[in-house]
């Protein structure tokens, strides 16, 4: 490439992750510049515009998204979306956000959370059985994580009463889960890239620095399925209502993490993450400005090697519904299931 701009025209992403990267319209194009190197893009070629860096774009490339139903999305160094440009118009009916407050105190409201936690266990499960087809030697290990995250879905099933209720016994559950499948998938890495446990921000390894910027990238893919379903995204279920928290996309995203989980393991088990892809920096504590935590951070060259990689996953095809539609595809098609489901008043669960 002329320019070093993560870009994939096939994909439908355009990705600007180059320091002092300028983008502005240019007739029916998006143009990318740096310094004397220039990219063009056609709108029709383009879904979305992720800005990773310190870029400028000009008012006039804002509109040209904003008119073509393309979002812009700025993530920060930890992959998480800060801020986001979308068109001012609610996605559908007013209905399906009265829907969405009066099910919380309600069994339904549990139903519905329930399902979106059984259902990452089973991608869970079904990726380690995955994984344990090319791995004889971690076969038991793997095995016996399968078992155990089993025995979790089995716990939340029978969960009854309201989220209010049960809400700590539910973050329990998915925290058992959550140890023993980190585990299992530590103990498959490359010797060199083992790690301890889940870390966030600051990761604490390599395999988290990606996870956490793959989940950030898939985040904003979720937080823009629920805009475009009708969903409101800060009126959530098992996540708690934080001022200015998007506690839907938080619930909804664990049906999904799976997709991230897969090319991240991927990348590292065909050996195609290098330690220079990483900085070591020290983090401020979002809870105490004043204190410090050394962490790992992917660089400029890391993360476009994992959008690649993430691109290439949400291309491809899976079986969803008796179809075979695409990856990505699978997160919107969710989203307007449930807020179909909401505004029929019956059970999401009930197909």
């Amino acid at each position: 490439m002329l320019l070093k701009v993560c870009i994939n025209i096939k994909k439908m992403q355009l990705v600007i992750n180059t320091y002092g990267s300028y983008l502005r319209k240019k007739g029916n194009c998006f143009l990318v510049r740096k310094e004397d190197k220039v990219f063009e893009v056609s709108v029709n070629k383009v879904d979305s515009i992720l800005i990773t860096t310190a870029a400028y774009i000009s008012t006039d490339a804002i509109k040209f998204a904003v008119d073509n139903n393309i979002d812009i999305v700025f993530l920060d160094s930890y992959g998480d979306p800060y801020g986001r440009v979308w068109h001012p118009k609610l996605g559908s009916t007013t209905l399906i956000r009265r829907r969405q407050l009066e099910l919380y105190d309600k069994e339904e409201g549990l139903t519905l959370a329930k399902k979106w936690g059984i259902q990452k266990f089973d991608n869970q499960i079904e990726l380690l059985k995955k994984l344990k087809k090319t791995r004889a030697e971690k076969k038991d290990e793997l095995e016996r994580c399968v078992a155990e995250i089993g025995h979790s879905k089995e716990r939340m099933k029978v969960l009854k009463g309201t989220i209010e209720g049960r809400r700590q016994t539910m973050l329990g559950i998915e925290g058992m889960a959550s140890r023993t499948y980190f585990e299992a998938l530590s103990s498959i890495m490359p010797e060199k890239f083992t790690f301890e446990t889940r870390s966030r921000n600051p990761a604490k390894d390599e395999f988290n620095a990606m996870l956490n910027y793959g989940y950030g990238v898939l985040y904003s893919m979720v937080e823009k399925a629920c805009i475009i379903a009708g969903l409101d995204p800060y009126i959530g279920f098992l996540h708690t209502d934080n001022y200015n928290k998007k506690s839907l996309v938080f619930d909804i995203i664990e049906m999904f993490r799976t997709f991230v989980d897969e090319t991240v393991v991927h990348l590292f088990s065909k050996r195609k993450v290098k330690e220079e892809y990483f900085d070591r920096t020290n983090f401020l504590k979002k809870v105490d400005a004043t204190s410090k935590q050394n962490g790992l951070s992917l660089n400029k060259d890391g993360k476009a090697v994992l959008i690649e990689a993430l691109n290439e996953t949400f291309e491809k095809t899976m079986k969803y519904k008796g179809r075979n539609i695409k990856t990505k595809n699978v997160i919107q098609f969710e989203c307007h299931r449930i807020a179909n489901g909401l505004i029929k008043k019956t059970q999401i669960d009930a197909d």
